[in-house]
C-alpha cells in the first residue's frame, strides 16, 4: 500500500463552500443513484429519503449540504455543475414538484424528506448521511450510508477505507521514506509524484491536466479579486478582495512600488469568498482550505517566477530522470528550444513551475490524508488550514529551488504552527474565521519557506512526527471544536 494520492483526486475542481459538507455529499447522491440504476430498481422508487448526522446535521444548511444531496441526485457531478443550480435546489424547492432522480425517473420528493440528526454520530465517520429510496407501497428499495470522511472523498458503509489500488512506481507510506526513495534515485519529489502520476495517464495528459486545475485556481483568484457585495447567510459578510484589488491598483497607478504580502492576501481572500458564495473552486485539499494554494502559487507566478528558477534551467540536475520539458524540470534550450517569443517563453515556464509545485503539494498532501486526516470534522482546521498551509510551503519551496530536505522541512514548520487548530465555524458558514485564515495561513506557508530556504533541510522534528501528532491531537480534541459550530468562535460570536 501506498500513501499517494494522484493530484487529479487530491485537487479536484467542484463547487462551494464546503468540499465535505458540499461536494462529497453530491457524490454520494449521485452515487446512489446511479446504483439504483445499475441494479434496474430505479423504475420502482417512488420516494427518497436522506438524513444527515453528526457535523453534516449540524452545520449542513449553512454548508448547503441538502442542496448538494439533492443535486447529486438529480445526476450532476461537482466537476460540472452549474454552481447556480446547486446554490437553491433544495432551498427553493418548489412544494409538489417531483425530484428526477438519476436525470430520468421521476420520484416524489419534499424539503421534509431530509433530516438533521446532529446529536447522531455513526461510528465510521462524523460527517455521515443515509440516504433510503422506497416503493409505492412504503417498502425499502434501497437504502446506503455513505461517510464523507474529507477533501469531496466518500466511502459507503461496509467498504474498506480507500487504499491506491494502481501499482504505483514509486510506493512510500512516510516522508522519510519518500526522501530516501528520491535520494536513491536521484530525483525531486515533485519527478516522484510525476513517475507515480505516469503510471495513470501519459506525460502529456498529467501535464495538461495539472494546467486545468490551474487554469481552475487562477480563474477562481479572478473571479473572486473582481467581485462584490455580501456573501449569502445570516452574517451577512461583505466581500473585500475586490476593494483590496482596487486600492493596490490605486497603489501602483501613483508609481508606488506593487505590494506582494498584500497581494498574496487579497488572492486567498478572493477564493475564498468566491467558495463562501457557492462559486467554482479547486479542493486544495478541502474547500475550507482551498484559498491558500491558489493564493501561493498567484504569488509565485506574479512575484518570483523569474526569481530563483527563471527559465527553468538554475536548478542544479538531480539525474537523467529530471528533463521532462513538459513538466518543467528542465526548459528546452539550443537546438531543441521551441523559436516562441519572449512571452510565450515567460508564460511556458511558469506553467513548468505551477506543475512542479503542484506535484510537490500532492506528494506531501498524500501524507497527511493517509496518516492523519483532511477532514475538519475529524481533526479540526488544523487538518484542514494546517495540511494546506504545509503543502502550499512543500511547492513554495520546491518552486524557488529548494533541495527535497528544504521542502519537507518547510511543509513540517507549517504544518507545527497549526497544531491543535480547531474548526468553529460561526453560524455553520464557511466565512468567519475560515475566509481570513486562509489568508494567514498563506502568509504562514511563505514565512516556513523562507525559513526553510535559509537552512541545509536539517532540523530537530521531522514531518513524520508532526503528521502523527495532528493526528493525535484530532483524536483529543473535544467533538464541539470539529466542525459543528458548537464551541469557540460559533457560541461567542453573535449571529446576528
Amino acid at each position: 500500500m501506498s500513501a499517494y494520492v494522484s493530484a487529479f483526486e487530491l485537487f479536484s475542481i467542484g463547487v462551494g463552500p464546503s468540499s465535505s459538507h458540499t461536494v462529497g455529499p453530491m457524490r454520494a447522491g449521485r452515487d446512489f443513484a446511479a446504483r439504483l440504476r445499475e441494479a434496474g430498481t430505479l423504475p420502482s422508487v417512488a420516494r427518497l429519503d436522506c438524513a444527515l448526522y453528526g457535523s453534516l446535521g449540524a452545520t449542513g444548511i449553512g454548508h448547503g449540504t441538502p442542496d448538494a444531496v439533492v443535486a447529486g441526485l438529480q445526476g450532476h457531478t461537482p466537476e460540472s455543475v452549474d454552481p447556480a443550480t446547486v446554490r437553491h435546489a433544495w432551498t427553493d424547492w418548489p412544494a409538489g414538484s417531483d425530484l428526477v432522480l438519476d436525470g430520468t425517473h421521476p420520484v416524489a420528493f419534499a424539503k421534509e424528506h431530509i433530516t438533521f440528526a446532529p446529536r447522531t454520530r455513526l461510528p465510521g465517520h462524523p460527517n455521515a448521511m443515509t440516504l433510503t429510496a422506497t416503493d409505492a407501497a412504503g417498502a425499502t428499495v434501497a437504502e446506503e450510508t455513505y461517510y464523507s470522511v474529507g477533501g469531496g472523498f466518500i466511502r459507503r458503509e461496509g467498504e474498506a477505507p480507500q487504499v491506491a489500488t494502481t501499482p504505483f512506481p514509486l510506493q512510500y507510506d512516510s516522508a522519510d521514506e519518500l526522501i530516501a526513495l528520491c535520494d536513491e534515485r536521484g530525483i525531486t519529489i515533485a519527478e516522484a509524484a510525476r513517475l507515480n502520476e505516469q503510471a495513470l495517464r501519459s506525460e502529456a495528459e498529467v501535464a495538461a491536466g495539472l494546467d486545468a486545475i490551474w487554469d481552475a485556481m487562477s480563474a477562481c483568484v479572478e473571479a473572486g479579486l473582481h467581485a462584490d457585495g455580501v456573501l449569502p447567510g445570516m452574517l451577512k459578510v461583505k466581500r473585500r478582495a475586490g476593494l483590496i484589488r482596487q486600492q493596490l491598483e490605486a497603489v501602483q497607478a501613483e508609481g508606488h512600488r506593487e505590494l506582494p504580502g498584500e497581494w498574496l492576501g487579497a488572492f486567498a481572500l478572493a477564493v475564498n469568498e468566491e467558495n463562501a458564495a457557492g462559486g467554482r473552486v479547486v479542493t486544495a485539499p478541502t474547500n475550507g482550505a482551498a484559498g491558500i494554494l491558489p493564493a501561493i502559487g498567484m504569488f509565485w507566478w506574479r512575484f518570483l517566477a523569474d526569481v530563483g528558477l527563471g527559465d527553468g534551467n538554475a536548478v542544479t540536475p538531480y539525474g537523467e530522470l529530471v528533463g521532462s520539458a513538459l513538466l518543467g524540470f528542465h526548459a528546452p534550450t539550443g537546438e531543441h528550444a521551441d523559436p516562441i517569443d519572449e512571452a510565450a517563453r515567460t508564460e511556458a515556464n511558469r506553467r513548468r513551475g505551477i506543475r512542479r509545485f503542484l506535484l510537490t503539494a500532492t506528494a506531501l498532501g498524500s501524507l497527511f490524508k493517509a496518516n492523519a486526516s483532511i477532514s475538519g470534522a475529524e481533526g479540526g482546521c488544523q487538518a484542514e488550514v494546517g495540511s494546506a498551509c504545509a503543502m502550499a510551503a512543500a511547492g513554495l519551496t520546491a518552486v524557488m529551488g529548494g533541495t527535497n530536505r528544504q521542502i519537507e522541512n518547510a511543509a513540517e514548520i507549517a504544518m507545527e504552527h497549526h497544531l491543535g487548530l480547531t474548526c468553529d465555524p460561526v453560524g455553520g458558514l464557511v466565512q468567519i474565521p475560515c475566509i481570513e485564515r486562509n489568508a494567514i495561513a498563506a502568509s504562514t506557508a511563505v514565512t516556513a519557506a523562507r525559513l526553510a530556504m535559509r537552512g541545509d533541510g536539517s532540523h530537530y522534528v521531522s514531518l513524520d512526527t508532526v503528521v502523527e501528532t495532528m493526528r493525535q491531537t484530532g483524536i483529543d480534541m473535544s467533538t464541539k471544536y470539529k466542525e459543528t459550530s458548537e464551541g469557540g468562535l460559533a457560541v461567542n460570536v453573535i449571529e446576528c
